[in-house]
């Protein structure tokens, strides 16, 4: 979760935010309530958490550290949170200056746990004191400027080092997705010749001297100086926010916003601007993002004079603006899920709690620890501007959707048109009947395929205008053998959603010698892939957590995507069905034609399932084509996937197994370590969720797929030859996991599969069980009747047993005197 820190009035307290929660730092020299110091220094942290129902901020635990350096001098100078490369875990830090002797600055880095236990990463000496241009990135590392050279020492090598790259200044550093910790700054350029000959002037030479660079801590060299913010812009940038990248043909393009000296807030995207806004006050000096929940996204930016305002993303308009405050917090105070802002107004911090305040989201939530002073005439005004601001979004609204409503109408009504010539051209031609369809009707109600793996093209000029539908169902039918397997899959529209229970692919073989069809095994298997070029949302950067903090806060809620915020662009996603066939039945026949049926079951608002069915095409065959491997798969060796049929083909025969990895404890960041260094994997390009397996071996063309839910949970699925190898590679899988690490087996693909395949099995129970149920009653009905017909003949019944008893007790009697004797003359002998 992102968390911003802030500076009160005392230089020696601190206050930043952390999962909801307010964090007050104090250093003193002792208890709170010690009135005369004593000598060995206290660091105090108290955590704060806002109480909907008295609308105040209650303490709710503290703790404290003792510093051993005594007669010192002792700076705060910053705190925020970051992430721990040893966990992954985000967590609050504050840095600690301690000025000694002989201009001797001793620096401490102490790391806060949710015990209220301090803990020190990292700690330094320098020879000068750090002023300008101090920040704490992952890991964590420091970065900071002396003289004109940027310096940073990280936790892990716990050495100082200096940037290479000649940086006047860096107006932001963080980390990306796939490219590591990277600064964002001016960096000095030297003019050409003839840039040289000519005299520029002084303004001319400080635009095109400097330019923006990403700069690679880890490389120790510059990604990219195009497509981030254009020269001219370079002397009047003084603080940048991104918000989003991503790699296009191997160069890094960026969207973000900068504020200026001109009092401007700048959208560019790919070094082009995009939108201005001309901030209310002057030196915007910070800027964060906040997201209230319903695509409504601000950009809420600080003031050098204590004032600040919020800026729609929408329209790039200012929505609020506030002063005469102290500091400004972005985060999820009341647990609704969505963030709010904390807007703390001067002297807030009295005896040791919060007492002038307002938390709001700039819409329903607004809380405050004063009531409002604007005037009645302030508040009409302020409702006319909103209403410019409002209505005018709602009208396009309104628009769009009848024009959708119309469109869905007309859509409808040629879709039940449709519907029915092809229900009937169905049934004819499964009876074998003569049909009085149209040819021109006929081709576009039931186009079929010949051999070649052509898309089912539906041509305009021979679709008549009664039948004409904006979106055809199946795109494209192709068929693969794979070792004594057929492999016949057909690619849907991406409107059309279908999951394994309401959709069938079945293969109707053609019998030369009569009109019927033979119906073939077949084990059906719905793939859908996404194509999007990064499964991650566009590389950004890890310090907006949005979502994660969502599922965080709402663990009853249904999400299933990446921890990450995600892309505002749509998802493209392509989806195949696939039926796979024994061959060895097949080959029996020189050459063999088989029929693509399609069986789609909807379900309406009663819930009752209408059935539809659509022949995607036809499959040839023959012993020819297999002599010649002109359909045969083989198993891929030393080289890519070239087709993405074969993948497909891939994904449908192998042996398809899911896990749910859970790590409690630390973030699964070694996943994608592992798939690409241990198991060698390479990433299908037009796929990128899907990892190819090059490992020499059984491991080799072994397919991956890795779903990262939240930091400390994802679903892994392998596509493997058998067990045995997807075993092993469980086996190398254990080995770079973390510690108390589990693995659970969703043997149908997922959790939410699992459900549905219930729900679907109980509710043909209760329809068979209702069917038992009014059978047994009839039988029950008609076995009364018929002992009421049979009363009378009872009595008689009765009388004739007792008779027959009679009769038989004399021959009974007779029969026990033979045993005896028989007894005896055995035990004689």
């Amino acid at each position: 979760m992102t968390s911003k820190q802030a500076m009160s009035s005392n230089k020696q307290e601190r206050l930043l935010c952390y999962n909801g929660q307010v964090l007050v730092f104090q250093l003193s020299k002792g208890n709170f309530a010690d009135k005369e110091p004593t000598k060995t220094p206290i660091l105090h942290v108290r955590r704060m958490v806002f109480d909907r129902g008295t609308e105040v901020f209650v303490q709710k635990s503290t703790g404290f550290f003792t510093i051993k350096e005594e007669n010192s001098h002792l700076k705060i100078m910053c705190c925020n949170c970051v992430s721990d490369f040893r966990t992954g875990i985000n967590l609050p830090y504050i840095v600690i200056q301690n000025n000694k002797k002989n201009n001797v600055f001793e620096y401490f880095l102490l790391i806060l746990h949710s015990t209220n236990k301090f803990e020190m990463r990292l700690s330094f000496k320098l020879g000068y004191e750090m002023k300008d241009g101090l920040r704490v990135l992952n890991g964590p590392l420091i970065l900071w400027k002396h003289v004109k050279t940027f310096f940073f020492i990280s936790s892990q090598t716990g050495k100082v080092a200096s940037v290479s790259g000649n940086f006047s200044s860096i107006q932001w550093a963080g980390e990306i997705e796939n490219l590591g910790m990277v600064l964002l700054g001016l960096k000095e350029c030297c003019l050409s010749e003839e840039e040289c000959t000519q005299e520029p002037s002084e303004s001319d030479y400080a635009v095109w001297n400097t330019k923006f660079c990403v700069y690679s801590l880890e490389s120790q060299e510059v990604l990219s100086d195009t497509y981030i913010i254009p020269p001219a812009y370079s002397s009047v940038v003084t603080c940048v926010h991104i918000c989003a990248t991503e790699i296009i043909n191997n160069q890094l393009r960026i969207s973000l916003i900068a504020l200026t000296r001109r009092n401007q807030l700048i959208s560019f995207q790919n070094g082009t601007p995009k939108s201005v806004c001309q901030l209310p006050f002057g030196d915007p000096c910070a800027v964060q993002l906040m997201d209230s929940g319903g695509g409504n996204l601000f950009f809420v930016v600080s003031f050098m004079s204590n004032n600040a305002c919020a800026v729609w993303k929408e329209n790039f308009q200012v929505a609020a603006k506030w002063e005469k405050l102290s500091l400004v917090l972005i985060d999820d105070f009341i647990g609704s899920g969505t963030e709010q802002v904390l807007l703390l107004f001067k002297d807030s911090l009295n005896s040791d709690c919060l007492t002038s305040f307002k938390i709001t989201d700039l819409g329903k939530i607004n809380y405050s620890s004063e009531p409002s002073d604007c005037n009645e005439d302030d508040l009409f005004e302020d409702k006319q501007e909103n209403r410019y601001l409002v209505v005018p979004p709602l009208e396009t609204g309104l628009k769009v959707c009848f024009s959708s409503f119309r469109e869905l109408r007309q859509h409808l009504f040629l879709k039940e048109k449709i519907i029915s010539k092809s229900y009937k051209a169905l049934i004819n031609l499964v009876q074998g009947n003569d049909d009085n369809t149209s040819s021109a009707e006929e081709e576009c109600l039931v186009p079929l395929c010949g051999e070649e793996e052509n898309s089912v093209h539906i041509s305009d000029e021979k679709l008549s205008d009664n039948f004409q539908d904006s979106e055809q169902l199946v795109e494209k039918i192709w068929y693969r053998v794979m070792d004594d397997n057929l492999v016949v899959g057909v690619k849907t529209t991406s409107s059309l959603k279908l999951s394994l229970n309401d959709v069938t692919l079945s293969l109707l073989m053609d019998q030369a010698h009569d009109s019927r069809f033979r119906l073939l095994k077949c084990q059906n298997r719905v793939i859908k892939l996404s194509t999007n070029p990064f499964p991650a949302p566009c590389l950004k950067p890890c310090e907006i957590g949005l979502e994660a903090k969502r599922v965080k806060l709402t663990p009853d809620s249904k999400k299933e995507e990446s921890f990450v915020c995600e892309h505002p662009s749509k998802k493209e996603c392509v989806q195949i069905i696939t039926a796979v066939t024994s061959l060895s039945p097949l080959l029996a026949f020189s050459k063999f034609c088989c029929t693509v049926l399609l069986h789609i079951m909807e379900r309406e608002s009663g819930n009752c399932p209408k059935d539809r069915y659509v022949v995607c095409g036809r499959v040839f065959l023959s012993l020819e084509d297999l002599s010649t491997g002109k359909y045969l798969l083989t198993f891929p060796k030393k080289k890519p996937i070239e087709h993405m049929e074969d993948l497909f083909a891939l994904l449908a025969a192998f042996h398809k197994s899911c896990f749910q990895i859970t790590s409690p404890g630390y973030a699964l960041n070694s996943m994608k370590v592992w798939l690409l260094e241990h198991m060698k994997c390479e990433i299908i390009k037009e796929f990128p969720e899907v990892y190819f397996c090059e490992r020499p071996g059984s491991f080799y063309g072994t397919l991956f797929t890795w779903k990262q839910r939240t930091p400390f949970e994802g679903i892994l699925i392998i596509y493997s030859r058998n067990q045995t190898v997807m075993f092993q590679c469980l086996h190398n899988l254990i080995r770079i996991l973390p510690i108390n690490c589990f693995l659970k087996n969703l043997k149908s693909g997922s959790e939410n599969f699992l459900i549905d395949n219930m729900a679907f099995t109980l509710e043909k129970e209760l329809v068979t069980l209702s069917s038992l149920s009014s059978a047994i009653a009839k039988h029950e009905s008609n076995f009364m009747q018929r002992c009421e017909v049979s009363k009378g003949k009872s009595s008689v019944v009765v009388a004739a047993l007792s008779d027959r008893r009679e009769n038989i007790h004399p021959y009974r009697k007779e029969l026990q005197r033979e045993k005896k004797k028989m007894l005896q003359t055995n035990l004689k002998c």
